[in-house]
């Protein structure tokens, strides 16, 4: 990157929830992104549509996170368009919900497809094209420290993408490229508030001394932080969750 020419950012998962807010604040902070979407066209172009009223620039791609071919075309994408890429914030992932002893193993094989083998892909691509100066943000969950009852596989997923971080710091090491993991609290998305009832909801919400649930905007605060500024801040994995845990 080089004089004030701006910063490019892929965002996976950018069509709903924490990722669109992502997307959004990564916008708003002057970046050009590319919005990778698994399936839902429609939401990612009313995402690309939002930012474009704001002022900003974005562009949707279809990709499975996992599939390596189709990510390397998300990446070329992006070149081909800004000329670069600076930041790439994974936030694309899949959650299913059981206890151990009931666990769909189909299930478990989609999660760790996703969230660990997509997690794999796409930061592998991102070591072999972010300039100098870049960001590699991946997302994990504070359910990791919360151990909560039917929440054994996903932890086990992202607990993966935890350990990744660090490794990936130090592998990466003297190319100015910082890797971090943010692991939100309980978040209102789809994501989190499908199939639970109220009780369950106000519960976890009360789990923080804020006594809320997280909005997406305050995970993409962190993100556009490490995205941008906190150039100090590497091989962390940092729990945005109002002080549950």
């Amino acid at each position: 990157m080089t004089g004030n020419q701006p910063r490019v950012a892929i965002v996976t998962g950018g069509s709903r929830g924490i990722g669109r807010a992502v997307a959004e604040r990564l916008a708003a902070d002057g970046q050009h992104v590319v919005i990778v979407y698994a399936g839902n066209k429609t939401e990612a172009e009313n995402t690309v549509a939002a930012i474009e009223a704001a002022g900003g620039t974005a562009v949707a791609v279809q990709a499975d996170v996992a599939d390596e071919t189709a990510v390397r075309a998300a990446f070329d994408l992006a070149e081909q368009r800004y000329g670069g890429i600076d930041v790439v914030a994974n936030v694309a992932g899949v959650m299913h919900l059981a206890p151990v002893a009931e666990l769909d193993l189909d299930a478990l094989d989609r999660m760790h497809r996703t969230n660990i083998r997509g997690t794999f892909v796409v930061a592998a691509e991102a070591t072999r094209r972010l300039r100098a100066g870049g960001a590699i943000i991946t997302f994990s969950t504070s359910v990791t420290r919360l151990h909560l009852p039917t929440y054994a596989a996903y932890a086990a997923s992202k607990a993966a993408v935890e350990a990744i971080s660090p490794i990936l710091a130090k592998e990466l090491r003297g190319r100015d490229i910082t890797v971090n993991t943010v692991a939100p609290g309980p978040t209102a998305t789809a994501l989190f508030l499908d199939g639970k009832d109220e009780e369950t909801i106000e519960r976890m919400a009360k789990l923080n001394p804020m006594e809320r649930l997280g909005r997406p905007e305050d995970i993409a605060g962190v993100v556009s932080s490490l995205a941008g500024p906190a150039r100090w801040i590497n091989g962390q994995t940092i729990f945005v969750n109002g002080g549950m845990a």
